[in-house]
């Protein structure tokens, strides 16, 4: 009897794997791209519903030639044999969002919003999946969602029943270096050399300390006009740090609200109440106490100015030469004529002109609790 003969198999093709695949996804990729614009649009409105501000939410669909080169990894159980035999229904990422965020802290919250609003299939940190691998890298949070039963059963999102999309959660450093990462040689710990690798593991630290930094500035400066506006609520202004938001709520409780002031305003009129020489409000409000905002404005317009108008109308009243002599605009013609003209209709109208100096005169602890015009 002759030997039998020992045939190998043909070695897997996966240059056609790969353009088979490619060739159906081709045919679906407007479904996915549906699909995350759905799901970003669902993430925002919760977002807005709950006053999380993120830094931006990006939607994509899997760009083919990337679904084609993920298709054609070879197993790593058998090299001869690709990781995914149908890739359309095996890789879950053919949908995807990122969220971009400010702060860590943002994350928690983010993390709520998408157990609440849509069915969590999978959750995995990156970070962690990158120290078991020894691979270089920074954390973020992946998710695996599908739209829940309850929205499912409207008729814009039936089409979506089942589908499935990846949510990437990051901040911005980590959103950076994830990016920068993409062209990082070494992938793997134990190949970089060795100098090179204590450089990349000094640099992640310093990532995750900003990261962990920007949270505790934040969070300062919250407490920090937390603490303002008790303060000012108890009328305790000796202790107030000028800053835009204590300047609003100053204001509105001296002047009543106004809505119709931006942020950019009350930032303007801090760096003028900084120029002018104000340290704190309660030297503001010992340089305006004595005058009545409605009076002044309409001595100096004709009419109700608002919140802020009015103010600098108090302020000019206070200060007299001294609010031209150091404002900001102190050598423009236009300017000069124009306060020197408000300054007369004051006179006119029998309103004293003070000379309140806040760099001149020392402060005065026991100060009187301030009382809301009208």
């Amino acid at each position: 009897m002759g030997e039998e003969i020992q045939t190998q198999p043909e070695p897997f093709d996966f240059t056609r794997h790969e353009q088979r695949a490619v060739s159906e996804y081709l045919r679906v990729v407007g479904y996915y791209e549906q699909l995350a614009n759905a799901t970003k649009r669902i993430a925002e409105e919760a977002l807005k519903r709950r006053s999380i501000r993120v830094h931006s939410i990006e939607a994509r669909a899997k760009d083919p030639k990337s679904f084609g080169k993920k298709a054609s990894k070879p197993s790593q159980q058998d090299p001869n044999r690709p990781m995914y035999s149908d890739p359309l229904q095996q890789i879950t990422d053919l949908a995807a969002i990122r969220i971009i965020t400010f702060f860590p802290r943002t994350i928690e919250a983010i993390d709520s919003m998408l157990k609440s609003e849509f069915s969590v299939i999978e959750q995995f940190d990156k970070g962690e999946a990158l120290i078991e691998e020894e691979r270089f890298g920074y954390k973020s949070v992946h998710y695996l969602v599908a739209f829940s039963d309850a929205r499912i059963a409207l008729p814009e999102y039936q089409q979506f029943n089942k589908a499935k999309t990846e949510v990437q959660l990051r901040t911005i450093l980590q959103h950076t270096w994830a990016e920068i990462e993409h062209d990082i040689q070494y992938k793997s710990s134990a190949a970089i050399p060795r100098d090179i690798r204590r450089r990349f593991m000094a640099l992640a630290g310093l990532l995750e300390i900003a990261d962990r930094e920007f949270q505790a500035i934040q969070d300062a400066d919250r407490d920090l006009n937390q603490r303002a506006e008790r303060s000012i609520e108890a009328g305790q202004l000796d202790a107030v740090e000028i800053t835009p938001i204590a300047l609003k709520s100053y204001l509105d409780r001296r002047l009543g609200s106004d809505g119709r002031m931006s942020d950019f305003s009350y930032d303007w009129y801090v760096r003028l109440l900084l120029r002018l020489g104000f340290t704190s409000l309660a030297q503001i409000d010992q340089c305006i106490s004595p005058y009545d905002s409605d009076r002044l404005s309409r001595l100096a317009s004709g009419t109700r100015q608002g919140q802020l108008s009015r103010f600098e109308f108090m302020l000019l009243a206070g200060l007299g030469e001294k609010f031209l002599e150091r404002h900001l605009y102190s050598q423009e013609r236009w300017f000069v004529d124009s306060i020197t003209s408000r300054l007369e209709r004051f006179r006119k109208g029998a309103i004293p002109i003070g000379t309140y100096d806040p760099q001149a005169q020392p402060m005065n602890p026991a100060v009187v609790p301030l009382t809301k015009e009208g």
